[in-house]
């Protein structure tokens, strides 16, 4: 029940009408009896100054970041986490004395998932000798950029479209220790690289709700991705994306955005509440709303 001492938490985003966030906070709020509501609020891009100022009129406790603000958001913080300035971009934003603080947690969450899959194989992957091809060069690319340098990946490969922004991307990371062993490439690159990649991940918005029939991928070019390589769709709706679908009719082992908005989801709530979050009940509220 919404009374007038209800809390405020959320996410903004541009588009966010298909977020499921709300679904799994919100699950997670009423298991712990706190009274407390997170919504979706969509904020276009030259809003974003007017609409965390009001956030901060209205008590928001905090408030969760997709695309397209995740760097938009550095320069409006007062204070920003080493995890966050490594990687480029926040997600997670939390109130300070001073005003508004920012963090990452999506590593995490893109983590999560990858070292579960050796636990259910029961075999340990040695990311020494994988290779890593990301799509995309946004903030969402950032974090999986920082997720493959964690897990010692041998080559990680970023493909873009414009040849500015990767080039604006690359020289981001020269100082960064994360990020060794780091290569751009445009679009056109791409076939070669899917046949060498072992861990493909889709860090675009390309096949995401309203984009739900499309792929990043030309189905050509996922033709050429070796039996047993590791696909993974950091959307989670629809679920499995196409490109899911085309990965793992090629034999690929496919892994879906689900866990880890479960997991960085998770990490923002201990951030904000300060206490113990039952991440069971968060992945089992978002499987129940998407039927599966």
């Amino acid at each position: 029940m919404i009374k007038g001492t209800t809390k405020l938490l959320g996410v903004i985003g541009h588009p966010i009408e298909h977020s499921l966030s709300p679904v799994m906070h919100n699950a997670a709020l009423s298991h712990l009896g706190l009274d407390i509501v997170y919504l979706a609020f969509p904020v276009k891009p030259e809003d974003l100054n007017v609409a965390i100022s009001g956030f901060a009129a209205v008590g928001l406790l905090g408030f969760s970041i997709t695309i397209p603000h995740k760097q938009g958001i550095l320069p409006l913080l007062s204070e920003v986490s080493p995890v966050a300035i490594a990687v480029g971009a926040v997600n997670t934003v939390y109130r300070t004395a001073n005003g508004w603080g920012g963090t990452n947690t999506d590593v995490r969450g893109f983590l999560a998932p990858l070292r579960s899959l050796s636990l259910k194989t029961g075999t340990k992957q040695d990311w020494s000798q994988k290779v890593a091809v990301i799509l995309g060069s946004g903030g969402a690319a950032r974090a999986v950029v920082a997720g493959c340098a964690e897990l010692g990946c041998a080559e990680i490969h970023v493909v873009g479209r414009s040849e500015q922004k990767l080039t604006e991307f690359q020289q981001n990371w020269v100082n960064s220790p994360l990020a060794v062993n780091l290569l751009t490439h445009t679009w056109e690159e791409l076939p070669m690289l899917i046949s060498k990649a072992d861990l493909l991940v889709n860090a675009t918005p390309i096949g995401m709700y309203p984009r739900g029939d499309e792929s990043p991928v030309a189905l050509s070019a996922i033709e050429r991705l070796p039996e047993g390589a590791i696909a993974y769709d950091l959307i989670y709706t629809p679920n499995p994306t196409l490109f899911l679908k085309q990965a793992q009719e090629r034999g690929a082992i496919a892994i879906d955005g689900l866990e880890m908005l479960v997991q960085q989801g998770a990490a923002a709530l201990e951030i904000w509440l300060q206490q113990p979050i039952p991440v069971d009940v968060m992945r089992q509220s978002l499987r129940h709303h998407l039927g599966l």
